[in-house]
């Protein structure tokens, strides 16, 4: 049996950057933070069965690779060449379409788990790139490299692609007492809504293509944002990280009227008046989670919070990256 453990994260700058149709003209960049809450894959033999059983929201059980209907798994046991005698299951700490990279996640923590019940020692980077094949190329989704990357190497860390789509993976230089000051100061409420990122991914992808200005213009001021971000959390300013937050939601909103709600408006405003200096939805946007920042009164703008129904979700960053839990 396998067991695999990999993190979700919360993006703190140039969210949307990575998107091919974006960073292979101009370059993208991500400071990401992988975080406590975890995709958990595990893969057992089946010596008694040739048969493939796929857990997750539903059971299936196939005779071969092909009839899988779940797309990840379906991909990366051909990915892997995994062809059969095999149970995979899947376990979240969040729900699906919280914006937190579950997918993401899941493609490296499973790839991750197949590679080592064939006995494989996979890099990280192969394992990011791999999910990135999957989910980009083979099924065509409009996302970028941001959640593969972050999910596979975990920390703090920052995402230079270049125009050809390599990416360049590097730990931000943040001290501990930055890193502690901005767990504490970031407060992360679940909407309630779960949605599916690819409708507005799709938006700005498309919009990208067709140079509209507005957007390209809107994701330069969102990648000049994130690198303002890095600079900040590296000299140890949080405070100003947070009025970043809350200038990337002033420009976010004019990628797409699909980004924010009236009721996220409705909630941000709430926050505001809270004491929160900035914050934005996890994600592409529509719901998942709201990330705040304060410095100060937090349970204040907790008590705001819970009045409106949003559940605070408390967490610590993970600087492991995707890893085995168990070999046996």
């Amino acid at each position: 049996m396998i067991i695999t453990r990999t993190p979700l994260r919360i993006p703190l700058g140039g969210g949307g950057t990575d998107i091919s149709s974006y960073s292979r003209l101009f370059g993208g960049f991500i400071l990401s933070a992988a975080i406590d809450k975890y995709m958990f894959i595990t893969v057992n033999r089946r010596p008694l069965d040739s048969r493939i059983r796929v857990s997750y929201s539903k059971t299936e059980i196939a005779s071969c690779v092909d009839a899988i209907e779940h797309p990840l798994v379906r991909e990366a046991l051909r990915c892997t060449q995994t062809t059969g005698g095999i149970e995979i299951t899947s376990i979240s700490d969040v729900p699906a379409g919280s914006g937190m990279g579950s997918s993401g996640a899941f493609a490296v923590g499973l790839l991750h788990a197949l590679h080592t019940f064939h006995g494989r020692i996979v890099p990280r980077h192969q394992l990011a790139e791999e999910a990135c094949e999957i989910e980009i190329e083979k099924l065509g989704e409009p996302i970028g490299k941001h959640d593969q990357y972050i999910a596979a190497f975990g920390g703090v860390t920052c995402l230079e692609i270049d125009t050809s789509g390599k990416v360049e993976v590097v730990a931000a230089r943040v001290s501990d007492d930055t890193l502690e000051l901005l767990e504490r100061n970031l407060l992360l409420f679940w909407t309630g809504v779960e949605r599916n990122a690819s409708e507005i991914l799709s938006f700005q992808d498309q919009a990208t293509r067709r140079n509209d200005q507005a957007v390209i213009r809107s994701l330069h001021e969102i990648k000049d944002i994130g690198r303002l971000v890095k600079t900040a959390l590296e000299a140890g300013d949080v405070d100003q990280f947070g009025e970043l937050l809350h200038e990337h939601w002033c420009i976010k909103k004019k990628l797409s009227k699909s980004i924010s709600t009236a009721r996220l408006d409705e909630l941000y405003e709430v926050a505001r008046a809270g004491g929160a200096r900035g914050g934005k939805v996890i994600g592409a946007g529509g719901g998942g989670f709201l990330m705040l920042y304060a410095s100060q009164g937090h349970a204040r703008l907790r008590e705001a919070m819970l009045q409106e129904g949003m559940v605070p979700m408390r967490f610590r960053f993970d600087h492991e990256g995707t890893r085995t839990l168990v070999n046996v």
